[in-house]
């Protein structure tokens, strides 16, 4: 059965996810919107038969519209998730998935409320190494995990620096929230257990000039007693440069998983993506079709989801408070990648 796509935004990531639903057999992209007529109409042009606006309202309630993908700005994804999933609309939503707690429940309750499926784009667990990273040890061969330390570096924004919208913390969520979204939830997911409590401190790097801090550290405590490490930066000096190392202990055992260890090429003019990241949007949003046909269990859930993005706003808070904060206690019961 053919899945119809609307695609909300004409950015890099919009260009990125269009080119990953056309290769997904039955899935057919209807629209391409966003505030630029030109820049929808170049990205249509990538799928055949869709059509460029500037009417979002009216895309997302479009009969013929099945799902609805957002990968625009981050302050217009609770609005179009909620619009789409009162529409009676799967929604996709790109990481991280809004900015307060209040406007994330109610993205939920405009979806999986209404009957429809609501996921966040969070790549990395379709990561080909993070993915069996995860599968491990939901099949206990370490025993309870109790350590977890994340070492995260990458030539994503420097040099050329963010664009206005992502300095601003009212608009991005801050550092941790914009991008540590991603790290935070590989510790939900793989720890298995509730965030309680976050602490963190940031600082300049590689991209002093920056107005926000490129760099931090976050210790998160979980409820079951594990504790996780994050260190994350995004302003290496060479761009395209990806370091990741996830070093995850159990009480039975170890997993290790780090990017220096794979075959590559990487020079001050080229830097090759590690195996260990390959194809994995297309794997994810190719995963969200299915979902949304109920052909397969939703592996990001929503309850997940808040998870990792209650810790990222309380890491955004602890930083610049200097205090470790509490993180709000779940409404509704956990789980992770144990199962």
């Amino acid at each position: 059965m053919t899945f119809s796509v609307a695609v909300l935004g004409t950015g890099a990531f919009a260009r990125e996810h269009l080119l990953a639903l056309r290769r997904i057999p039955d899935v057919r992209v209807t629209h391409v919107a966003g505030s630029s007529l030109e820049r929808a109409a170049a990205l249509a042009a990538l799928v055949p038969g869709a059509i460029a606006t500037t009417d979002l309202a009216a895309v997302v309630a479009d009969p013929a519209v099945d799902g609805v993908d957002v990968c625009n700005a981050t302050p217009d994804h609770a609005p179009w998730t909620i619009a789409a999933g009162r529409a009676g609309k799967h929604v996709h939503v790109d990481k991280p998935a809004t900015l307060t707690l209040t406007d994330f429940d109610e993205m939920v309750a405009a979806t999986e409320g209404n009957g429809r499926t609501l996921m966040v784009g969070q790549t990395v667990r379709f990561q080909p190494a993070v993915s069996e990273l995860a599968a491990q040890a939901a099949a206990g061969g370490i025993g309870d995990p109790r350590l977890l330390h994340i070492t995260w570096y990458t030539g994503h924004v420097w040099p050329g620096g963010w664009r206005g919208w992502q300095l601003d913390i009212d608009k991005s969520g801050g550092h941790p929230v914009h991008n540590g979204t991603h790290a935070l939830d590989l510790a939900v997911w793989l720890m298995g257990s509730e965030p309680v409590e976050v602490f963190g401190r940031d600082f300049h790097t590689f991209a002093a000039e920056m107005t926000m801090p490129d760099s931090f550290h976050l210790l998160v405590r979980f409820a079951n007693g594990a504790l996780a490490t994050i260190e994350l930066c995004y302003a290496l000096t060479q761009a395209g440069r990806f370091l990741r190392r996830v070093l995850l202990t159990g009480t039975e055992g170890t997993l290790l998983h780090d990017t220096d260890a794979e075959p590559g090429l990487a020079s001050p003019r080229h830097a090759a993506p590690p195996s260990s990241l390959d194809d994995a949007l297309f794997t994810q949003l190719q995963h969200w079709v299915r979902a949304a046909q109920g052909a397969q269990p939703m592996i990001v859930t929503t309850r997940q989801a808040r998870a990792a993005l209650a810790t990222a706003i309380a890491g955004q808070q602890s930083l610049r408070s200097g205090r470790p904060v509490q993180i709000p206690a779940p409404t509704a019961p956990f789980e992770g990648a144990r199962r």
